[in-house]
């Protein structure tokens, strides 16, 4: 029998769901309206965005809550740059993702047609790999490819960029095969000799400790790295995207390092002798000064992606592979040991150095706020964060307990990246408590996307910790720029009469007494909530590692 003749349309869609793509994130156009028809007739659910940004950071969340790859969908030209900047962040933070365009004709393609743009072009250092497809027959095998890449190894986005006449044509529908990419073949054991060396290191060493990151909670490690840290008794700090890896309530937990780490963190960091990275990239946020970084540490790190190691620090022992695996293997060699004087220290500095704030009468504080919905939650809410004060204090007062329930930008720093996530979030876990934590400045930047919330009944909590100011900006020109606030006091719009306007519930906060019912009345509803809590004005993050200095040179 002959294949049955599909258009180009329907065979990416078919491809899709055959890799049980349930939703997908998007906004229509002229380029894209022949996907857009077939997808009338598909079974996939679509969440029309208000904004191509927010379709990505949406997909984004969607996909780093539920570890399943997020798909976004747009038209051509402004369509499909408006992505980019979702794009670019997923590519950040290594998270699956596969975003479609549309695409003008074959034949318009490189005459400046209307709304044209080389998107393949321009996303080109912002993606593992992308496609322009041109032949239709060709289209199934290429989605295959796409999902496989986006998915494994260090994960990432990938592009698939469609002209409309390829959408359009009709040609045999033939199931791919598996793929066959011969320049793209991760490692996911560790070599054993060094795990061997690794093995032989640690027992050697008296003051051990975990730096972990999102490489953990992407491949699903956290049980193996509770159980290294258990048997080395060693501690563990997270980065920004490494939180929820290892329990923030664990007594081994040190809580995040870096910029905005904690004193305890940090201090450690600078008198460990054995330095295990897993699944971190040592961003310039975390390591401050790379010249006194971990100075005198050996340092072993363990990681999916043979370009991170030896990158930015010198590592001694390199071991590449999939974190879980590598975890394993280390953990068959291994031997519990005692390490009591290490762990005096650190309780020690844990005593000296709380994470601490100053209460002041009745004004609101931003840092009992995020305790008090880490309270009320018991810690198993979805926390979803825009970029700057709002999401340093949330990496430090809500103890996360359990991978993907922390959903923030860390590389790229999106604002505007919050919302839109959260409404992801809430999407591919119907159900569960997700609240978007925001400041009154980013929440502006993909504000529109509170109309999506609304027209799917999405339940998500929204809280503004609201200032008046771009506040991590205020804060580095007060630390830094003398006090010279350029453009970073802000005329804010009534955020409450906003939400009603959209058809969500509005409530304002100002006084200590009001946080918890209207707190408990926002995770009561089913609807969207914006909250607008009126916070101290010139409140600080605090500690802070100045730009280019050492951990240990932390003020606050």
């Amino acid at each position: 029998m002959s294949a049955v003749k599909l258009s180009g349309a329907e065979i990416l869609l078919k491809s899709i769901e055959a890799e049980g793509v349930d939703t997908i994130f998007g906004y229509p156009g002229g380029q894209a309206l022949p996907i857009y028809d077939a997808l009338y007739d598909s079974g996939i659910r679509h969440i029309l965005a208000r904004h191509e940004q927010g379709a990505a950071h949406a997909a984004d969340g969607y996909a780093r809550a539920t570890g399943k790859p997020g798909v976004c969908l747009a038209t051509s030209g402004p369509g499909a740059t408006n992505l980019v900047t979702g794009i670019a962040n997923a590519y950040m933070d290594s998270v699956p993702l596969v975003a479609i365009t549309g695409q003008v004709t074959r034949s318009s393609l490189g005459k400046d047609s209307f709304q044209e743009a080389d998107i393949t072009g321009i996303t080109m250092p912002i993606v593992k790999h992308n496609y322009l497809v041109k032949d239709p027959a060709e289209l199934a095998q290429t989605v295959k490819d796409a999902f496989h890449i986006a998915t494994t190894g260090r994960p990432g986005p990938v592009l698939i960029d469609m002209p409309s006449d390829v959408s359009l044509e009709k040609v045999p529908y033939r199931r791919p095969g598996q793929p066959d990419l011969p320049g793209y073949k991760p490692l996911l054991d560790g070599d054993h000799s060094l795990i061997m060396e690794a093995a032989r290191a640690i027992a050697k060493s008296e003051r051990p400790l975990i730096y972990s990151g999102g490489g953990v909670v992407i491949s699903g490690a956290q049980e193996e790295l509770v159980r290294l840290a258990e048997m080395l008794l060693a501690p563990v700090t997270s980065t920004l995207l490494g939180l929820g890896g290892f329990p923030g309530n664990h007594p081994l937990s040190l809580g995040m390092l870096g910029m905005h780490g904690t004193k305890y963190a940090n201090f450690a960091v600078c008198e460990c002798d054995l330095l295990i990275a897993v699944g971190a990239r040592f961003d310039n946020r975390v390591t401050g000064k790379l010249e006194t970084f971990a100075p005198g540490a050996k340092v072993i790190h363990i990681d999916i992606d043979p370009a991170e190691i030896g990158k930015n620090v010198r590592v001694d022992i390199p071991i590449v592979g999939d974190v879980k695996r590598v975890l394993r293997q280390l953990l068959e060699v291994l031997q519990p040991r005692l390490g009591a004087a290490w762990q005096e220290k650190i309780q020690a500095w844990k005593k000296e150095y709380p994470l601490e704030y100053r209460e002041n009468g009745d004004s609101l504080k931003p840092q009992s706020i995020i305790r008090e919905i880490y309270y009320l939650t018991n810690g198993q809410a979805r926390i979803a964060t825009e970029v700057g004060q709002h999401q340093m204090w949330t990496a430090q007062y809500y103890s996360f307990t359990k991978p993907r329930s922390f959903i923030t930008s860390g590389g790229l720093g999106t604002m505007g990246f919050g919302l839109p996530a959260a409404l992801g979030v809430q999407v591919g876990c119907p159900g569960e408590t997700v609240f978007n934590i925001a400041g009154d400045g980013s929440i502006q930047m993909n504000i529109q996307e509170l109309c999506t919330a609304v027209n799917y009944e999405l339940p998500v909590n929204v809280a503004i910790l609201d200032n008046g100011y771009l506040g991590l900006v205020r804060q580095w020109q007060e630390m830094f720029y003398n006090r010279r606030y350029s453009q970073s006091e802000l005329q804010n719009p009534d955020f409450v009469k906003l939400a009603e306007a959209y058809g969500a519930e509005g409530y304002r906060v100002t006084k200590k007494s009001e946080v918890t019912p209207v707190l408990e009345q926002a995770i009561r509803s089913n609807k969207p909530v914006m909250i607008d809590f009126i916070i101290d004005r010139e409140d600080n993050v605090l500690p802070i590692v100045p730009p280019g200095e050492s951990l240990n040179k932390m003020l606050g």
